[in-house]
């Protein structure tokens, strides 16, 4: 990522030409570096480190140089010698090592890196990230494989990056133009300043050759990653803070970058003007369209970003007019950078990070919007897409499944290269939650039901009320646990942990309400009526059990609510044993009932007992029929009609 524009300062006034004097002394080098000279810096750096010369300060200078530049594998080396001399240094530090050391293929030692790195920061939620992703290598993998990649064939040994479908044609990035008069080269990365190209897509994996587009709103600095209505008729661009001849400048005396709009006029892009948000004094770039063309994505480093560089959202209203930038959230930034927002037909946003875990470099990533525009849970989507090096600039068909990404992985052209790809399985995995809720006892269905979605941790997301078929719906992420919770007047609260599979598909929980007040009668058998478990007794025992008592515990506090009750208790038995034998064992289980409840202040006058040994079987389990344990269990019981109101 030598080349593509990121949103920290440029220093436009510091141009290099062929034939440029070095100089070896550190402090010329720490003045490059603080004008982001970076190559020039690194050269100088380099010398005084091959003489022998150490420093903290020069190999952190000497890491950013190439941490800055996308050369992890260098920055990797230099950061290596920092820590040998001292791990007394800034939490970010060891951030940008553990990237580096991705990018060397030492995982493990780059995971060890962020565990100190989250110690220093907890709440940084890159820290946050990593504590709660510790398997994140394991997630990647599941996701990988889905996409076959070759060259774009349109790369140089400069730096391609980023695209945008324009009717038959891809609009990209390139530093391929040298200028007229002089090399004219930006001194970040002594590459030369980026123009946009257009190729013509011949067939699905092949693109005609490179030419200039929109000639007539060239300016001699850094242009790049345009994006198009439907109708063809404006552009959205990136360029360096350039209008009219004019060059902005900050309170630093940097040039930044802004996001402008030109419109096709007989067939030339002409009128350009900025957006009403850019500012002379912070970075706006990489403008994405929703489907619907109703809202704007972008990447910033304005006010309100959470980290390096964040991507927000505004509104556009038919009128053309544009509302307050949004910052997406943390959710979607974190204290790294993310840019390159890229809004699919599937109304997904694609975009790359250094923040969310991932190989090294920026990773591309996904996270599907919701109706209600909240983002669904952010996914890596995986080798090969992604590398150990910057991978970004993600664009798709929806309907071919064909797109384009760039990479500055090994084996490519320039600094930066743009490839084809193949998307041959979704990732996308969509679920629906949804169920019916009904009463308990009779099955009625009931209409507007509040019914809440909390996630696991008890935070609530989304109510529904249910619709005159009692139904309701949530879209649910994938793979996750989420709490349902169902209230009605009249109902006892209904509450339910549910886990979503991580497959395309519906999960149906019917939710059935109990009322909290009860129409009883007499014959009724209390328990039956109000949900209560059946009391069950041991084999030849009569004593109360802990289950037993559990549940004894809910009849006597319905007979304390409902003071004028009276219950006969009636005791049963299995077949086993003689049946003079059971009559008395029932008897005595009754009897062992009744005093449990006169104990616990129940009056003996609105209590009866009877025991009914073996005589009301609930199964088949009589005498000399083979039965397990559990049916000779069932017929163990206690019942508690009701027998006055």
């Amino acid at each position: 990522m030598k080349t593509k524009i990121i949103l920290f300062a440029v220093v436009l006034s510091s141009l290099t030409f062929k034939g440029f004097a070095q100089k070896d002394a550190e402090k010329i080098a720490d003045k490059k570096y603080e004008q982001y000279a970076y190559i020039n810096a690194i050269k100088t750096y380099e010398r005084i480190a091959k003489k022998g010369y150490k420093s903290v300060e020069m190999f952190k200078k000497l890491g950013n140089s190439y941490y800055f530049n996308a050369e992890l594998e260098k920055a990797e080396k230099w950061y290596e010698e920092l820590f040998s001399m001292t791990q007394d240094v800034d939490a970010e530090y060891f951030y940008r090592y553990a990237q580096s050391l991705k990018a060397t293929g030492q995982y493990a030692k780059a995971d060890e890196m962020l565990l100190k790195f989250s110690e220093k920061s907890v709440t940084d939620s890159r820290a946050k990230l990593f504590n709660s992703n510790r398997n994140y290598l394991y997630e990647i993998k599941a996701n990988s494989g889905r996409y076959k990649i070759e060259d774009a064939g349109i790369n140089t040994k400069y730096s391609e990056y980023g695209g945008a479908y324009y009717g038959n044609k891809l609009i990209f990035t390139s530093a391929r133009d040298t200028g007229f008069l002089f090399q004219r080269k930006h001194k970040w990365s002594n590459q030369y300043f980026t123009k946009m190209y257009a190729a013509e897509m011949v067939s699905d994996t092949t693109l005609g050759t490179p030419v200039k587009f929109a000639n007539k709103i060239r300016i001699p600095f850094h242009e790049a990653t345009p994006i198009f209505t439907k109708d063809g008729q404006t552009m959205y661009f990136t360029q360096n803070n350039y209008l009219k001849g004019k060059k902005g400048k900050n309170t630093e005396k940097t040039t930044l970058f802004k996001i402008y709009k030109a419109k096709l006029i007989n067939k030339e892009w002409n009128n350009v003007e900025e957006l009403p948000f850019d500012s002379d004094n912070y970075s706006v770039a990489h403008p994405a369209l929703s489907p619907d063309e109703k809202t704007l994505y972008f990447a910033s480093d304005m006010p309100g970003t959470i980290g390096q560089s964040d991507i927000f959202k505004c509104k556009i209203d038919e009128a053309g007019n544009y509302g307050i930038p949004e910052n997406l959230g943390s959710k979607i930034n974190t204290e790294g950078k993310e840019s390159f927002p890229f809004i699919s037909q599937e109304n997904e946003l694609y975009f790359a990070s250094d923040g969310h875990p991932g190989l090294g470099g920026l990773d591309i990533f996904v996270s599907q919007i919701s109706k209600d525009g909240t983002f669904k849970k952010v996914k890596n989507i995986g080798e090969t897409a992604n590398s150990s090096d910057d991978d970004f600039g993600f664009l798709i068909d929806s309907k071919t499944r064909r797109g384009f990404l760039t990479s500055n992985r090994e084996g490519g052209k320039g600094s930066d290269d743009i490839y084809q790809f193949l998307e041959t399985k979704s990732l996308r995995c969509e679920q629906e939650l949804s169920g019916i809720v009904t009463d308990l006892e009779s099955g009625i269905i009931l209409p507007n039901t509040k019914v809440s979605l909390f996630d696991d941790k008890f935070k609530l997301l989304t109510t529904f009320i249910s619709d005159t078929n009692g139904y309701y719906q949530f879209e649910v992420e994938c793979e996750n646990d989420y709490y349902i919770r169902a209230e009605k007047v009249e109902y006892t609260t209904f509450e339910k942990r549910i886990n979503i599979p991580n497959e395309t598909g519906k999960t149906e929980i019917p939710i059935q309400l109990e009322k909290t007040i009860k129409e009883v009668k007499n014959g009724d058998d209390l328990a039956k009526t109000f949900g209560i478990k059946i009391i069950y007794f041991d084999l030849d025992k009569s004593n109360i059990r802990e289950d037993a008592a559990i549940e004894l515990e809910k009849i006597l506090d319905i007979m304390v609510e409902n003071p004028t009750i009276k219950i006969n208790i009636r005791s049963h038995t299995d077949s086993r044993a003689s049946f003079e034998y059971n009559d008395q064992l029932s008897e005595r289980r009754a009897k062992s009932t009744l005093e449990w409840l006169v104990k616990n202040r129940i009056d003996a006058g609105r209590l009866t007992a009877k025991g009914y040994g073996e005589r009301e079987l609930v199964n088949k389990c009589s005498d000399d029929v083979l039965c397990s344990e559990e049916e000779h269990q069932a017929n163990r019981r206690s019942e508690f009609i009701i027998n006055g109101l």
